[in-house]
């Protein structure tokens, strides 16, 4: 598989800038929440406030069995019980990974192939409340990310009135990893896609267990961003998670498009045989024993080697397939994606931002096809290049998979369907560049000091994550106070809510844009 930046230059420098993230310590106070210990599937557990102290916070919390020895790349494990009163004050370890984005910031304490642990954040009083609930996942390409990311914290949902969590899966090699051996001695005949499966054993045990946090189980809402939002897309496809949940939010990504694509099993296992030959590795036993750090940095020449699968197992078929059938779960889905997802010199390259130059990079991008490519995405100034590159660079990348799921669901599902358009620049930036929005939906704004926010970047995350607070309680992200966003039902015509200081939603105006895409990618529209 092509690394997910050697296909779209320019993502990386642009994307994903280093952050740097001061944790501030939590205050210790008395609170009035759950009566504790707690008791889930494998034993009590104790948590800790948050900084608001009406907040308690359960970390760490394993829900499945440490997929260690023999249990590498194996399905998830049901959860190995413990003695007494577990402390869940700490964030358990994150998964294993390289170092290959400079804008992820760690709270847990280590990186280990041990690593299936979730985080709990509850404003409940009781367990007889039945909130509603959300469940996380974080991006990174599926090669990096941690459910402990402040980005991610879950207080100020929380404090939203739901219950509110984040979930650690398999990355890389670890979690994508196929192998003949693999798919004989799996019951299903399937390898691959750990990393999907232990987002989907989460999902099964918070619908076990989260009413013992105040959550409601029939209440579950997923999203995430990024890898976060192709596993959305993914886990409503899947026959083990659609029916888990009643609703999706989805953030920049999905399984719908060129961009981190699902490979047939048999493609995946070839590559699984031809890494084994490259370490030395004769059998699966042999490359059990190999100690984790060696595994991944066996991979260091390219981390996005391993790719999602269609199985036959978690995924019978491709997901575009299932939802074409309208086989996905039949859940509102909120979903949208960034205005500068990549930059123009991902269509560019080296041609100057002039008329010329763009028809030449066209070209060279679309052959035969470049006249209609350019008849979608027009220029007829050189004003009007930049803009025009940056859409289909950031289309190319991550915007047409987004949209195509969001179509998709609009015509084969029976639920409502909300689209957005983020379009706030970070305070010193000059685009609304992939991932930036996470801090402004989950109202976490205050954990990112490297910025000097200002009273309208509060205003634009108090909008966004009000819509997605309506959306996660009611499965419409209306309310009164907001700009009204129409839904997208079967049938009806389809509008976008522009995501900004001043929000608004307006009919779709670039469906040809996608239209043409979508020759190009899949030839259904």
């Amino acid at each position: 598989m092509h690394s997910l930046f050697a296909c779209f230059p320019g993502v990386l420098t642009r994307v994903f800038a280093a952050v740097v993230v001061v944790c501030v310590g939590l205050p210790i106070a008395a609170s009035a929440q759950i009566t504790e210990p707690v008791r889930v599937k494998g034993g009590l557990l104790s948590g800790a406030p948050g900084a608001d102290p009406t907040v308690r916070v359960f970390k760490g919390v394993p829900f499945a069995a440490p997929p260690v020895g023999n249990l590498r790349w194996k399905a998830p494990q049901p959860v190995k019980g413990w003695k007494g009163v577990r402390n869940a004050s700490r964030f358990g370890a994150r998964p294993m990974q390289l170092p290959v984005f400079g804008d992820m910031v760690w709270r847990s304490e280590e990186m280990s192939e041990d690593c299936l642990y979730l985080n709990v954040w509850t404003p409940a009083k009781s367990d007889k409340e039945r909130l509603p609930v959300l469940v996380y996942f974080y991006g990174g390409g599926f090669v990096a990310g941690d459910g402990a990311e402040p980005r991610y914290d879950g207080e100020s949902m929380a404090r939203q009135g739901m219950v509110t969590i984040t979930v650690n899966y398999r990355l890389g090699i670890f979690g994508f990893f196929a192998h003949p051996e693999l798919t004989q001695e799996s019951p299903h005949h399937a390898s691959g896609n750990y990393g999907l499966m232990d987002q989907s054993a989460a999902l099964q045990w918070v619908r076990q267990n989260v009413a013992a946090f105040g959550g409601d189980p029939k209440r579950i809402t997923i999203a995430g961003e990024s890898a976060g939002s192709f596993s959305v897309s993914a886990q409503m496809a899947s026959p083990l998670s659609k029916n888990l949940i009643a609703g999706a939010i989805g953030e920049s990504g999905a399984m719908l498009g060129p961009t981190l694509a699902a490979v047939p099993r048999e493609e995946a296992e070839k590559n699984g045989l031809s890494f084994a030959k490259e370490i030395g590795a004769t059998s699966l036993a042999d490359l059990r024993a190999i100690s984790a750090i060696k595994i991944l940095d066996a991979t260091k020449t390219n981390p996005f080697r391993f790719s999602l699968t269609i199985d036959g197992y978690f995924l019978p078929k491709s997901p575009l397939a299932i939802y074409t059938a309208g086989e996905q779960a039949h859940v509102p889905l909120l979903a949208g994606w960034n205005a500068e997802e990549s930059g123009a010199s991902g269509v560019l390259g080296r041609e100057p931002t002039t008329v010329e130059g763009f028809t030449r990079a066209m070209r060279a991008l679309y052959g035969a096809q470049a006249d209609d490519a350019l008849k979608a995405y027009s220029a007829s100034t050189d004003a009007e290049v930049k803009a025009t590159a940056t859409a289909l660079a950031s289309d190319r990348f991550i915007g047409y998979a987004t949209w195509k799921w969001v179509d998709l669901h609009a015509r084969t599902g029976d639920k409502p369907v909300y689209r957005y358009l983020f379009s706030r620049s970070r305070p010193g930036e000059t685009g609304a560049y992939h991932a930036v929005e996470i801090e402004y939906a989950l109202g976490n704004l205050p954990l990112n000091p490297r910025y000097a926010w200002t009273d309208n970047d509060r205003k634009v995350s108090t909008t966004m994550q009000t819509y997605f607070a309506n959306f996660i309680k009611t499965g419409d992200p209306n309310s009164p106070g907001l700009p009204i966003w129409p839904s997208r039902t079967r049938g009806s015509a389809a509008s976008v809510m522009h995501l900004d200081v001043v929000s608004a939603a307006e009919p779709e105006q670039d469906r040809p844009h996608y239209l043409f895409l979508d020759k190009i990618y899949t030839d259904v529209h």
